[in-house]
């Protein structure tokens, strides 16, 4: 077991399951995540997300993810709703209660088959009791789109600081063991959280830390919203 120090404000490329092992339990306040949703997605330009054809990952994964999570926290889930019940199986199998559901509205359709689908969604997920806050967040929330330039199933970072926001404070540390393409360490960089990231694919590490080091140097612009609440 390695000091949590090693890893904060990082991009560990790896197998999650294999790295957050490496990390101690109940070193993270809040984790983020985007993982495979189990639809085997091929985006229209052709690109693929990893493990993206099978479950076997789901359990061992969010084993590994509510052991590193501090008691009363949240861990906030995106899934693919074809196969929310391989998603609910695993999470309470870990131990994870699920207290909200949350929406994204789409100014654009993103799918069409029996209906046209404007909506991406997620779970909050709680370990043990946390807290009630004083003044929720809303279960709607505003997608910008991100036209996925930087990975096939980008998530937009104005998107998630208000999960950043509500559930952790500055200076905790928010974890994201499928960062992709980055956002949500950039959310958290950009809201006085540090992060851990950690993704499978060399090229999303390298683009996940072009993008951090962008924004380190001030070569994006800020349009990330103030606080939602």
């Amino acid at each position: 077991m390695q000091t949590i120090d090693l890893f904060l404000n990082r991009v560990v490329q790896g197998d999650c399951v294999t790295v957050l092992r490496s990390l101690p339990d109940a070193s993270v306040d809040l984790v983020v995540t985007d993982p495979p949703y189990l639809v085997n997605y091929r985006a229209r330009d052709g690109r693929r997300c990893a493990n993206d054809r099978d479950a076997r990952w789901l359990l061992p994964a969010f084993q590994q993810i509510q052991r590193v999570l501090k008691p009363d926290r949240f861990c906030v889930s995106f899934y693919g709703w074809p196969w929310i019940e391989h998603f609910m199986a695993g999470w309470k199998q870990c131990g994870f209660r699920p207290v909200s559901h949350l929406i994204w509205i789409k100014s654009h359709c993103s799918r069409q088959g029996y209906t046209r689908s404007y909506h991406e969604a997620a779970f909050l997920l709680a370990k043990g009791r946390p807290p009630v806050p004083a003044q929720a967040l809303t279960d709607v929330l505003r997608w910008e789109y991100t036209r996925n330039v930087h990975h096939p199933n980008e998530k937009p970072v104005s998107g998630l600081v208000p999960l950043i926001d509500a559930f952790s404070q500055p200076g905790d540390i928010v974890l994201d063991p499928f960062a992709g393409s980055g956002s949500t360490g950039l959310a958290a960089s950009a809201r006085q959280r540090r992060f851990i990231l950690i993704e499978l694919s060399g090229q999303h590490c390298a683009t996940a830390q072009a993008r951090l080091n962008a924004l380190a140097e001030n070569k994006v612009p800020s349009a990330l919203p103030a606080r939602v609440t």
